[in-house]
């Protein structure tokens, strides 16, 4: 399994006000939104004390969003193994990356900002997601359902090119089936 990002070890109280602050924002960027620090502390029934005590500024909450979405996304490979065969598996993971790049969306400023900065490590973040596809690649190729002759971040690189072309969930929806109708066994790359 892909490594992730681990956050420091809270107390329950402290926990609950984090989890309850990113689910805030998480929301409100795959809204579209861009919502200011005291809205969000807000919604999330805390003070803004709270809220600047776990992210002093708002791009240090945004990044947080940002890696708590990746370490779900790539958390969710195997669970996905085990519950279906590999291709479903994939393709399942496909709409989870989707909704993971809808909530980047409404962050895509600022994640390049701290991107540039070096701040968010975009090599890292690649990596999780690479050996996440990874999985479920190795996983279809040993039952003999998908290519093994397939490059995880070949498919990842795919992924990013199918959101940057299209912000239609149904359109994006037939181009990932296209995808996974590639990446089946029996299919191969002509080269020519």
């Amino acid at each position: 399994m892909a490594a992730v990002d681990r956050e420091p070890r809270l107390r329950a109280d402290a926990q609950r006000n984090r989890d309850r602050l990113l689910e805030v924002a998480r929301a409100a960027f795959a809204a579209g939104q861009t919502p200011t620090l005291e809205a969000v502390a807000r919604e999330a029934g805390v003070g803004i004390g709270t809220l600047y005590r776990h992210y002093p500024t708002r791009e240090a909450l945004i990044e947080a969003v940002y890696r708590a979405e990746r370490a779900h996304l790539c958390s969710r490979a195997e669970p996905l193994l085990a519950e279906h065969e590999p291709v479903t598996a994939l393709r399942t993971w496909m709409d989870h990356y989707a909704d993971f790049i809808a909530t980047k969306r409404g962050m895509a400023e600022t994640l390049k900002a701290i991107t540039a900065e070096g701040t968010a490590a975009s090599a890292r973040a690649r990596s999780n997601i690479n050996g996440a596809v990874g999985a479920l690649i190795t996983a279809g190729a040993r039952e003999g359902t998908l290519r093994a002759d397939v490059r995880p971040d070949d498919v990842v690189s795919t992924l990013v090119g199918i959101f940057l072309a299209t912000d239609d969930r149904e359109q994006a929806g037939r181009m990932l089936d296209l995808l996974v109708d590639g990446l089946r066994a029996g299919t191969s790359a002509k080269r020519g």
